[in-house]
């Protein structure tokens, strides 16, 4: 196997949301969330340390997500917003969240704010490849949704507290459009964009739509990622631009950006259908969107993975051959038989985010 790096994992989501607590194994974790947890998240766990082990994940993006209240899944669902009190009360709640974690289960979790702590942590993982189950999993934070943002002042807060990676959007309501709403950056947006330029934030265009990733690309000065999208010309009549057309990708790609490829079953076939053999989706169709990527760019460097696991689903809501994360490991021998070598898997599984973190991140 070959350790891996995960884009994208909403784990305080889920621990202000349910308690989850992500130190226990899955199979504690899926008797301790039976019935209504699984059913506000929409599937079991996929995440558990038991599980990063089993599948040497190295490092995972944690995300800060928190969406306005008009998106509420309901009245169990508390990582909702309606104004910027309330937001940066969630905000801190995360940061507490990833810190208590890794001060809590420091064998097992480690944040990972600069280039210093990312070499420390994976050579680890490249001296003592062998002893994977002993050695800690990495968290660098990834804000997901910016649109309860009360000043700009704030992003020197969210670094101070350990966020790295911001993505201004989710559903759309402010700055650019996204998954659901408006249209491209306005005047406040393209301060945003300077003001985290100037920080230092890693840029991320997942649930930008096309006009934003595309100005976004052009006007960003600092590093840009794609999280967490799919190649939407694979899918059959996707209902918004919430996965990227052929154009963003040539555009990403020339910008050097990396893409997370994510495999969630609605997002590898739209007429996915658990019940029905014929619309089931399997780990060639995430392979699928992996070559995509690669036939763009021409070479392996711009495609990774960005999970998005237990982002509001769970098993069974992903490819047939995963149980849990761990099973992402399975891609290995589908690339392999489609041709591309163990150093091509290497930089698909973690050595494309690493250039990006080590070139991106400050020294210490």
């Amino acid at each position: 196997m070959t350790y891996l790096i995960d884009a994208h994992e909403d784990l305080a989501w889920n621990w202000l949301s349910f308690g989850t607590d992500y130190s226990l194994s899955l199979n504690e974790l899926r008797e301790s969330e039976k019935g209504e947890i699984e059913t506000h998240r929409g599937g079991s766990t996929l995440l558990a340390h038991s599980e990063y082990r089993r599948g040497e994940v190295a490092l995972v993006f944690g995300t800060w997500f928190l969406a306005p209240k008009k998106y509420s899944d309901g009245s169990w669902d508390r990582v909702v917003f309606t104004n910027n009190r309330e937001y940066g009360k969630l905000i801190q709640e995360s940061a507490d969240y990833y810190q208590m974690l890794c001060e809590k289960n420091p064998d097992k979790f480690r944040r990972i704010c600069n280039r210093a702590d990312l070499a420390a942590l994976l050579q680890l993982y490249q001296d003592g490849i062998q002893q994977t189950a002993h050695l800690p999993t990495g968290i660098i934070n990834l804000i997901e949704g910016a649109e309860g943002l009360g000043s700009l002042d704030e992003l020197e807060n969210w670094w101070h507290l350990g966020a790295r990676i911001l993505g201004p959007v989710w559903a759309g309501t402010r700055f650019c459009g996204g998954t659901h709403e408006g249209t491209s950056f306005d005047s406040e947006g393209r301060q945003l964009l300077r003001a985290l330029a100037e920080i230092g934030y890693i840029l991320d265009v997942a649930h930008m739509n096309d006009d934003s990733i595309a100005a976004a690309v052009d006007d960003y000065e600092g590093t840009i990622i794609a999280s967490h999208a799919n190649c939407r010309w694979l899918l059959k009549n996707p209902p918004n631009q919430r996965h990227l057309s052929r154009e963003n990708v040539h555009r990403l790609v020339e910008r050097g950006c990396v893409i997370g490829v994510m495999p969630y079953a609605h997002f590898l076939r739209t007429d996915w259908d658990a019940t029905d053999p014929a619309h089931q989706v399997s780990l060639e169709d995430l392979a699928d969107h992996v070559d995509a990527v690669c036939q763009i760019a021409g070479d392996c460097e711009h495609v990774a993975i960005g999970s998005d696991f237990d982002g509001g689903f769970g098993w069974p809501c992903v490819p047939r051959e995963i149980n849990s994360i761990a099973d992402l490991q399975k891609l290995t021998p589908i690339l392999q038989k489609r041709g591309y070598t163990s150093q091509q898997v290497d930089s698909i599984f973690h050595g494309n985010w690493e250039r990006v973190l080590f070139q991106a991140l400050p020294e210490s």
